[in-house]
């Protein structure tokens, strides 16, 4: 069975593209190892959310937004109570997105 969402929780949601300057390494991969690529729903936490089940694979809701977004990358330790929004490399897109305080739900990752 799938486990329930949990939540809310009320974060600050940034956004962030996979260029070089934005990420450590490889702008395309992320701290996980999965590839990303531009059209993905997926989203980087604070490491501090890590502990609260938002690790790998985790789902997650945002308030305001449609669907699901997939945990897939962790931000850099100076973050905390933060998800990043993955925009390609479309920057005009995250910059007018800016930073906004929203609310989320997630469900952990299912038990493999």
């Amino acid at each position: 069975t799938t486990a329930p969402y949990r939540g809310p929780l009320l974060v600050m949601v940034s956004a962030y593209n996979s260029l070089p300057g934005q990420t450590h390494g490889d702008p395309s991969v992320a701290a996980w190892g999965d590839v990303l690529e531009p059209g993905m729903k997926s989203v980087a936490v604070s490491r501090d959310l890590l502990a609260l089940g938002l690790t790998r694979g985790a789902r997650v809701r945002i308030e305001g937004l449609p669907g699901e977004y997939v945990v897939l990358d962790k931000m850099a330790r100076r973050w905390s109570r933060r998800v990043d929004l993955y925009m390609g490399e479309d920057i005009e897109r995250a910059r007018a997105w800016g930073v906004r305080e929203l609310h989320i739900h997630w469900r952990p990752p299912a038990a493999d």
